[in-house]
């Protein structure tokens, strides 16, 4: 397996992972039928189940399984999880709504098979607030009856943070989970929010960090499927759908690659988390045991041989949700960080979120660009929390500042770049490769060496504000520039000296130049942000 990560016999020095956690959760979620492919029979899903079970069991890795409701109620699945040893396995719920489980509630099924996927009848989005708490009681009523005892996770692509709360309050759920960031696939758009890890959703909008206890939910909600914090991105950039390059099995360029898989394990256990890494790997049985057993072979001895040498804490989806209940009040500021890509490849990245943004630098042939920047603000309402989805599609969105996916072409990549005026001409700042810390508490540290001159640019992000410094011995006019490609429909209504005014979804939201200012310069550049001096001051999590 993978060279770097040696199994030592010997008692091993004190390791990062005691302070900062490396998490890995394994969860495989259950339907019972597959109407979408008929070679998928009943029993082709459960032998899949059968063997990710049997796989887990021989390199004695615990994980969590979660139920769709016909699942649940059919005896096969209940014999065989219930076989399960308690201490290692965990049993919860999987959050998509078949025909068994509306009928029970007493309600009419309005779907085309008895498992309908569309986001207005297979997701509690589909129902009134009323309604899905009646499936809720159904649910964990018939759960119980079964096992004993109420579900301690409940997770699916999207749960609205009505539903949440119902299951916090009443039945004492510590934890869920919901899709990766994505744009158009299967039909679901969840574009904009914290990137990996694990949040405290909002009261009126599940996908959007709370920024304040009195505000949030308080089950913490981990983000599934292990994005490749590089690719996954812009996958597919300038064609009709994203594509997708995660951890999970079934993917060729992904969690079904034995050089990706080690690349990716590699980033996780060596890059700065701030507070601590997160992953998870499984995959729902629909894919079937043929599709993701290579990926398994390839996965699963390396995640057991990690946690041997206590690089990995490989857990239940409960006990990462009652272990983060118990370190966060709030949602805490956290990291991705590759330090090196795959091979071929120079780019280096960070995703940084905080309770109030998030922040995707991105370093490319010796550049450097934020990709990405999004706002949080429990001022914009999630539709779904009070009204039923019509739409067979579903659409979740954070506040943008810089979109490099959406407001990009294959040929005009949109971000705000790192330029400088060198022999009198505009240019590109190009620098080495950039050093990423997190040694001060709630702070993420970020050094890269320039090339274009004798100078270092230092970046210092926090929860509400993102700090650059230019250190150099020589004058240089430095600054940033926002483009984007033509015709992308942008959310910026006034360019002033010190805030960039926006408006997105019918709420209005600025940026403020705490240190340097704003512009619109003659290149065709959106806006520039020119800092003071050497120094420049973003807050994001200022005026609304």
């Amino acid at each position: 397996m993978f060279c770097s990560f040696k199994i030592v016999n010997k008692p091993i020095a004190k390791p990062v992972v005691n302070s900062h956690p490396k998490i890995v959760n394994i969860v495989n979620f259950i339907r019972l039928l597959e109407p979408r492919d008929p070679a998928i029979t009943e029993d082709v899903l459960y032998q899949t189940v059968v063997k990710q079970v049997e796989m887990m069991k021989k390199y004695h890795l615990g994980g969590t399984f979660l139920l769709q409701y016909d699942a649940l109620m059919d005896d096969r699945y209940q014999k065989l999880l219930k076989s399960l040893p308690r201490d290692s396995f965990e049993i919860g719920g999987w959050w998509e709504i078949p025909q068994p489980m509306v009928e029970r509630a007493g309600l009419k099924w309005r779907g085309r098979y008895p498992w309908d996927w569309r986001a207005n009848i297979g997701f509690a989005t589909g129902y009134t607030p009323a309604e899905r708490e009646k499936l809720t009681d159904v649910y964990m009523a018939d759960f119980k009856k079964i096992f004993g005892y109420y579900p301690k996770s409940v997770a699916s692509w999207f749960i609205d943070a009505h539903t949440l709360a119902y299951m916090y309050t009443k039945y004492h759920i510590v934890a869920s989970a919901n899709c990766k960031d994505q744009y158009g696939t299967d039909g679901y758009t969840m574009w904009g929010g914290y990137w990996n890890q694990a949040y405290y959703p909002s009261k009126i909008n599940s996908y959007m960090p709370a920024q304040n206890e009195k505000n949030q939910v308080p089950i913490p909600i981990f983000r599934m499927l292990g994005s490749d914090p590089v690719r996954q991105y812009d996958n597919g950039l300038g064609t009709t759908r994203q594509g997708v390059i995660t951890l999970e099995p079934v993917y060729k360029d992904g969690g079904g690659d034995s050089t990706w898989v080690k690349w990716y394990f590699k980033q996780f256990v060596e890059g700065a988390d701030m507070e601590f890494a997160y992953t998870q790997a499984g995959q729902e049985n629909s894919f079937t045991w043929d599709a993701m057993a290579k990926g398994f072979e390839i996965q699963l001895p390396l995640i057991a041989q990690l946690r041997d040498a206590k690089k990995v804490k490989v857990e239940t989806l409960a006990a990462s949700g009652k272990w983060f209940k118990e370190r966060y009040k709030v949602t805490p500021s956290t990291s991705v960080t590759v330090n090196e890509d795959l091979p071929g490849s120079d780019r280096k990245t960070v995703w940084f979120n905080s309770r109030f943004y998030r922040v995707n630098l991105l370093w490319e042939n010796g550049n450097l660009r934020f990709r990405d920047i999004h706002l949080f603000n429990e001022r914009l309402p999630s539709v779904y929390e009070t009204k039923v989805a019509t739409s067979n599609e579903c659409t979740f969105f954070t506040l943008p500042f810089v979109d490099g996916y959406i407001w990009s072409k294959p040929s005009q990549i949109a971000g705000l770049r790192f330029k400088a005026i060198i022999d009198g001409k505009e240019t590109l700042i190009t620098g080495g490769k950039p050093v990423i810390t997190d040694k001060v508490p709630g702070k993420l540290h970020i050094s890269w060496p320039v090339t274009s001159f004798d100078g270092t640019l230092v970046m210092d992000l926090d929860a509400r504000t993102v700090n650059v410094k230019l250190v150099t011995k020589q004058p240089v006019k430095w600054y940033l520039d926002m483009t984007t490609a033509d015709g992308a429909k942008l959310p910026f209504t006034k360019v002033g000296a010190n805030a960039v005014n926006c408006s997105f979804e019918g709420l209005n939201y600025s940026v403020l130049a705490l240190a340097g200012s704003f512009s619109k310069p003659d290149n065709g550049a959106v806006f520039r942000v020119m800092p003071k001096g050497n120094d420049l001051v973003l807050d994001l999590a200022g005026k609304k």
